[in-house]
């Protein structure tokens, strides 16, 4: 599945799922039907990454969905994830693309459109545009975006795009409609009471929001 389609992407924080194991919750994802989850625990040590990495990657296999793995390109290399996610420290990302290769997908955290210029430019195969909304785990990002950066993002870039910060379910399609292909989420999942549920609501709220399509769209189509 590509990423313009993953509809929904997960980015893990153990300390947001109020104590519950953190494998569990993701299980929990996966069986909802998430398709793409971002390992992203800056706090570990490698090793303890590389061991959270092989459980996750078994749960993804089984789930067929992908693995994505926050900055450290070394581990992600050594078990065979997905993709590498790379932030404004970690590596550049043309030089990411030269040790991994081809196969994996290179996303990129982008804050602001020069981060999205740049991220046209670096080669990547997906970004994630935030904060969109105020959200506790983006305020170092600075104010809110809005949809309207987002739509500007749009107009500049045709990688797939997945919005993030503040994303709840009743705002999913506002983001759809602004140009977002899917959205990133945190604590919605993380730690909502029934994770499945939560996702299957996510995804829901994302494939009726494409159904209906953007209106720009619609009014070309009345004109034609």
């Amino acid at each position: 599945m590509g990423s313009r389609n993953w509809g929904v992407y997960l980015v893990t924080d153990r300390k947001q799922t109020g104590g519950r194991d953190l494998v569990g919750v993701v299980a929990q994802a996966l069986a909802g039907g998430v398709r793409a989850i971002q390992l992203r625990e800056k706090d570990l040590a490698t090793i303890e990454v590389f061991r959270l990495a092989e459980r996750l990657l078994a749960l993804a296999r089984e789930a067929g969905a992908a693995l994505i793995v926050n900055d450290r390109v070394d581990v992600a290399m050594a078990l065979g994830a997905d993709g590498v996610h790379l932030t404004r420290k970690s590596l550049p990302p043309k030089d990411a693309r030269a040790l991994v290769g081809p196969r994996m997908r290179l996303g990129i955290s982008c804050h602001n459109l020069a981060d999205v210029r740049e991220a046209v430019e670096g080669g990547v195969d997906f970004l994630v545009l935030g904060p969109i909304y105020e959200t506790p785990s983006k305020a170092p990002y600075g104010a809110p975006l809005t949809p309207a950066i987002l739509r500007q993002a749009r107009d500049i870039c045709d990688l797939p795009i997945l919005a993030i910060g503040g994303i709840i379910a009743t705002r999913v399609p506002e983001v759809i409609r602004s140009g977002a292909d899917g959205v990133a989420v945190i604590s919605a999942v993380l730690a909502a009471p029934d994770p499945a549920a939560a996702t299957r609501d996510l995804l829901a709220a994302v494939s009726r929001s494409r159904a209906i399509g953007k209106p720009d769209d619609k009014e070309t189509r009345e004109t034609e």
